[in-house]
This record gives structure tokens, C-alpha cells and sequence, in this order.
């Protein structure tokens, strides 16, 4: 999959494109399964340490309820504002990708 997205990305910043094709990367999962991803990777390792932690985010739906008529949920959807956010997401995977240190804007 995940070279699948590469290829798409990099076509996609190739014809300057706005489609965002990392969410492709998410989409399989669950807001609680990535949280729970989160938690495993950021949990410390190799100290002994007992405490627990939790990762908890709001919906859309709930956003969108507690800010009516907001455009800003870019951020938490991957649906960008501008053709210039979407060039810039595929250029950062094609960046991740290919283990460049150039900069995605």
C-alpha cells in the first residue's frame, strides 16, 4: 500500500493535482485504532515506567457541532482549502518516501 500511495502522490504532484492520496493510507482504520497507534509509538520504551496513557480524539461530526460553519477541519480531515495544501501533503509522502530531506513547500 504503501508504495502504491508513493506512485500516486508523486503523479499527483507531477501534474499539480488536488487530490489528497496519504488518506488512502487511513482510511482502513478506525479513530480509536489510530489513536491506539499513537499511544504505542509515543509510550516510553526501554525504562521502567508503570503509567498509562490515553489518546483521545473528537470527531468531525462533533467538531463540526461545536464550531457550526467552520471551514478548518483541513487539518483533522486532509481535505485542504487550497491546491497549494494538497501539493504540498503528496510532496511530504513523496519526501517520507523516498528518505529526502528536501522541504514539501
Amino acid at each position: 500500500m504503501l508504495e502504491e500511495v508513493y506512485r500516486l502522490c508523486r503523479d499527483e504532484v507531477a501534474k499539480e493535482g488536488t487530490t489528497n492520496h496519504v488518506r488512502k493510507l487511513y482510511e482502513p482504520f478506525t479513530p480509536e485504532e489510530i489513536s491506539a497507534k499513537i499511544v504505542e509509538r509515543v509510550r516510553p520504551k526501554g525504562i521502567d515506567w508503570n503509567g498509562e496513557i490515553e489518546i483521545i480524539f473528537q470527531t468531525i461530526e462533533n467538531l463540526h457541532a461545536a464550531v457550526p460553519g467552520h471551514t478548518g477541519d483541513w487539518y483533522f480531515t486532509g481535505k485542504y482549502p487550497t491546491p497549494g495544501g494538497y501539493r504540498v501533503v503528496n510532496q511530504a509522502f513523496v519526501n517520507y518516501y523516498e528518505k529526502s530531506e528536501g522541504r514539501s513547500y
